[in-house]
């Protein structure tokens, strides 16, 4: 009854637009209050038990790496050389966005970082070009898709440590699938500009001698993904090292081409303590809560329920793709990835999934919901950038979400596409 009382609060609290942390932390407090055998102080140590986790470390130093990016030039370097690459193709400009989209994606970790900053870069040079601004919003919302999928997001990071998962084997599981949505999206887009006539911002494909440039250029940043996925791989450092190391890299760059000042570093390093302070209060509200369901027993009782359906996995991942995508529209991913992963979990044991595979589903429903009606909070983000209603948004939307959902079906069933890679690395 107590469980279902806090359920029951925190659905009324998010109906009335209370912040997600404060809301779980809220219906926290009511569970605890209302079991008359718990005391008020256990809810404190749960949530401080949440966040205090080496492994969570790695959050705030992929978060300052995100804002780092900016301030150093990296990102300025790859949108050339995104441009290089694409510029040829029908919808130049939005096959830019796709691939700017895919190329800071990996690094900047966060799906609501990648869709502001290419909201202030792309957008308003898009509207000039003729392309429409709901088309642009929905493409860069689309875009900023790919964040949270390829490493080292910080959904993954989270995934691994709530689920006991190696996040090396997260991180390469993410970039089988990472590639191929974003190879759908500029199909979609490519249809897109064919039928109203976006054309390319280069008369031709680039020649060796610019894309070679433009590569060398952009050397830096494109080395933080083999800095990160190498240094995890050989053993050099932890993931959470990683980020403390690609930091340093980037501070280093940045001040190497003179692009960087000190009070740049104060900036990212502020961005990012607001940033990250956002994530970890969901984190440390959404701890207390799943050691409720926890403790209350959910988890069994949903895998009872879920093996009473069927015992079938694909049936199993069927319903847990909807699932999934319907919560990813009203709750934060990092939130739902925390409160959800305990209650799976043991049904995906018993079913013989693997954890890595399940991961990098779970990952990509909760991102495709970050961007569907009614509060996909990335949707709302580039609506809010952009000056786009929602309902303009939802009618450019469609395109994407045919790539996004046939890249989701072979995500799931097919394991390979994420697994292959994830064996190259360690346990």
């Amino acid at each position: 009854m107590s469980v279902l009382l806090a359920f029951l609060v925190m659905l009324a609290l998010f109906g009335i637009n209370v912040p997600v942390a404060f809301a779980i932390c809220a219906a926290t407090f009511v569970y605890f209050f209302a079991a008359q055998d718990m005391s008020a102080v256990m809810v404190i140590q749960r949530m401080i038990g949440g966040a205090d986790n080496l492994p969570l470390l790695a959050i705030p130093f992929f978060m300052m790496l995100g804002s780092i990016l900016n301030y150093t030039g990296m990102t300025q370097r790859l949108l050339i050389l995104a441009d290089a690459l694409s510029g040829h193709l029908r919808g130049g400009l939005a096959q830019t966005n796709v691939v700017l989209g895919a190329l800071i994606g990996g690094p900047s970790g966060a799906g609501l970082a990648d869709a502001a900053m290419i909201c202030k870069v792309l957008v308003p040079e898009m509207t000039k070009a003729g392309y429409s601004r709901p088309f642009a919003a929905a493409l860069t919302s689309a875009s900023a898709l790919l964040g949270p999928i390829l490493p080292p997001g910080i959904g993954l990071i989270i995934y691994g440590f709530v689920s006991d998962t190696s996040i090396g084997k997260l991180f390469m599981g993410g970039l089988g699938p990472g590639i191929v949505c974003t190879i759908a999206l500029m199909i979609a887009v490519n249809w897109v500009s064919r039928k109203r006539g976006y054309k390319p911002t280069r008369a031709k494909m680039a020649g060796i001698g610019e894309i070679t440039r433009a590569s060398v250029g952009a050397f830096w940043g494109l080395m933080l993904m083999v800095l990160i996925l190498g240094g995890i791989r050989y053993g050099i450092f932890t993931p959470t090292e990683a980020g403390a190391v690609t930091c340093i890299y980037c501070l280093i760059v940045g001040f190497a081409y003179r692009e960087c000042t000190w009070t740049d570093v104060k900036n990212a390093l502020a961005e990012s303590a607001r940033a990250n302070g956002s994530i970890m209060l969901i984190l440390m509200a959404s701890a207390g809560f799943a050691w409720i369901l926890t403790w209350e027993g959910v988890a069994t009782d949903v895998t009872e329920m879920l093996m009473g359906v069927s015992a079938s996995p694909v049936v199993f991942l069927l319903i847990v793709n909807l699932l999934l995508i319907i919560v990813g529209m009203f709750l934060d991913g990092n939130a739902a990835i925390v409160v959800l992963t305990p209650l799976l979990m043991p049904t995906v044991k018993t079913l013989g999934i693997d954890p890595v595979h399940f991961g990098i589903m779970m990952i990509f429903n909760l991102s495709i919901g970050a961007i569907t009606p009614p509060f996909g909070t990335t949707m709302f983000l580039t609506c809010n950038l952009t000056k786009v209603k929602v309902d303009e948004y939802i009618r450019e939307i469609g395109p994407f979400y045919l790539a996004f959902g046939l890249t989701l079906m072979l995500t799931t069933f097919y394991p390979p596409l994420s697994l292959i890679l994830a064996e190259w690395m360690p346990m």
